[in-house]
């Protein structure tokens, strides 16, 4: 590459990376609100759990939260589906250590596409976000906005605006003292945490390679239904349109996205570029999305990561991280975490519930009034999947600055049950970069 060109590039992204910074610091010393979890830091008060979002992973959150704390309830509940909203309250009311701590009546079950105004409405303290990926900017938003602590799930956006929301939103909530946790929960993982503690205390030498893999089988699809329309067809299987998830590389892979950011001291890559297609899922019962992308992310050095996901039957598994180093390697998988060379240690610690931890600390931090705010990572790590996504559907090199200032929103015209035309499936070499 042209040096000159490079050198803008590089002087951009320094620019960005300073100014996102200068937000959030902005935000720090602006801080003149009462924090609004004083009252509850001797743990005598009860805090008011409502959830956004009443599908698997928002079913378990709840969990998670109730057995966090030992002075909670979960008071609210919010789905654009009622059928949605009564199986996740059913399953968390048959676990009877939270019995005693649900309290959803009919007038605080709340369904449809508004349904989180009226929960954040209610008098909740703590809020969980756990619909499709789509809806996270303007959730995040409102629950900032209402005065609410937040646990996000990931990913926080699926387009470049939804991105730009957030950093201001997690901006604003660090302003407010609010915490902002984030599901990207490797980060909580005990193992990990230890092991790129010594990749940062110098174990493997310099960097010079990273690999990252995603590769696993399919997932659930739900049939289309004759009394579906198509707004109700694709929000039931969200995971399959690209709007409303981001597409398996930005909904799933984003974890170890992260893990490589984390591993790289919060640097991102200032390009990518890459392959993908739909091999398997290939009907139009699958959307638009892809089933498996392969990205190379660079960054400043020339150090480069290579990124592989797939969602395939009869294939092999293989979800790790990988560090080639001057001085030595590691693999970080949930099997084995282990660095080898001079500096040669395996992870043999006590396992922890990742899941369970993320949410001890969120509700910790509550209680003590310290705030913890993951704005900043678990939005550019979002941005990170998104520029990967953005490389494999356009056949492109796309620069980090591209992606950052892409005017390309996936939000549809209006939320309405009816009609909704499937978004066309991405042709590289065909598709453009907006």
């Amino acid at each position: 590459m042209n040096e000159n060109v490079q050198g803008r590039e590089l002087a951009s992204r320094r620019t960005f990376l300073k100014s996102s910074a200068a937000v959030v610091a902005a935000g720090a010393a602006t801080a003149t609100l009462p924090l609004a979890a004083a009252v509850y830091a001797a743990g005598s008060d009860v805090l008011r759990i409502g959830l956004i979002g009443c599908g698997g992973r928002g079913t378990g959150a709840a969990g998670q939260a109730l057995h966090a704390d030992k002075n909670v309830k979960l008071v609210a509940m919010a789905d654009a589906f009622a059928d949605r909203l009564q199986k996740s309250l059913t399953t968390i009311q048959a676990d009877p250590e939270l019995a005693s701590k649900i309290d959803v009546p009919e007038e605080r079950r709340f369904v449809g596409f508004n349904a989180y105004k009226e929960l954040l409405a209610c008098g909740v303290d703590v809020v969980l976000l756990c619909t499709p990926p789509h809806f996270r900017p303007a959730h995040l938003k409102a629950a900032v906005d209402a005065g609410k602590h937040v646990f996000a799930e990931k990913p926080v956006a699926v387009d470049a605006p939804g991105v730009h929301s957030v950093l201001a939103t997690c901006a604003e909530a660090e302003r407010k003292n609010l915490s902002v946790v984030s599901g990207l929960c490797l980060r909580f993982h005990h193992g990990f945490q230890e092991s790129i503690k010594r990749i940062h205390d110098g174990a493997l030498g310099e960097i010079v390679g990273l690999q990252s893999n995603d590769l696993r089988g399919p997932i659930w699809m739900f049939p289309r239904q004759k009394t579906w329309s198509d707004m109700e067809w694709q929000m039931r299987n969200w995971y399959y349109f690209t709007w409303l998830c981001g597409d398996f590389n930005v909904e799933q892979h984003v974890h170890n996205l992260d893990m490589i950011a984390w591993i790289m001291k919060g640097e991102y890559p200032v390009r990518a570029s890459g392959i993908g297609g739909r091999q398997v899922r290939t009907g139009p019962e699958y959307g638009n999305i892809y089933d498996h992308h392969c990205v190379t992310y660079e960054y400043a050095s020339g150090v480069k990561c290579f990124s592989a996901c797939r969602q395939q039957p009869g294939c092999a598994h293989d979800i790790s991280n990988y560090v080639l180093g001057s001085q030595g390697t590691a693999v970080l998988s949930e099997k084995r975490i282990a660095i080898s060379g001079p500096s040669g240690w395996r992870y043999q610690g006590p396992k922890d519930d990742i899941f369970q931890t993320e949410h001890n600390e969120l509700f910790a931090s509550i209680r003590s009034g310290k705030p913890i705010n993951n704005g900043e990572y678990m939005a550019k790590s979002t941005l990170m999947a998104i520029l990967g996504r953005m490389a494999t559907y356009t056949g492109q090199v796309i620069t980090w600055d591209q992606a950052f200032n892409s005017k390309e929103d996936l939000t549809p015209s209006k939320y309405e049950w009816g009609p909704l035309p499937t978004p066309p499936v991405a042709v590289p070499g065909v598709t453009r970069f907006t």
